[in-house]
């Protein structure tokens, strides 16, 4: 079955960079859209970015401009590259897969998800 697994995240200050990576397995990579949600302690989990099997790339408009998302089709992985990191990006970080056309920016888009990676932002 699908597997995703997230890594690089931690306890960085504001304005730092940090880049998460999802390794998939179990799944023909390259034919899935690949995309990042986040969760804040008491919040809903949110969309921040998005990577269509095509290359085309979504992004949540609080993040556009400093995050990148990426993918390497050979190496069945997924990043993000977060640049200007602010306090409020502190949250759970999840990789998910999904085979939509529709719902892109939507958690009904995507079928599989890791277990997430913390990332902190301190002052």
């Amino acid at each position: 079955q699908v597997q995703l697994v997230e890594s690089g995240g931690g306890l960085v200050q504001a304005g730092d960079s940090l880049r998460l990576s999802c390794a998939a397995s179990g799944m023909t990579f390259s034919r899935y859209n690949m995309g990042w949600f986040r969760q804040a302690p008491g919040k809903e989990r949110e969309f921040v970015a998005a990577i269509r099997w095509t290359g085309s790339t979504h992004y949540v408009d609080s993040v556009k401009g400093r995050f990148t998302i990426s993918r390497d089709d050979a190496k069945n992985t997924v990043y993000l590259l977060m640049n200007s990191l602010k306090l409020e990006d502190t949250a759970v970080y999840y990789c998910a897969a999904g085979l939509s056309s529709l719902y892109i920016t939507d958690k009904r888009g995507f079928g599989s998800w890791g277990q997430g990676t913390q990332v902190t932002v301190s002052s």
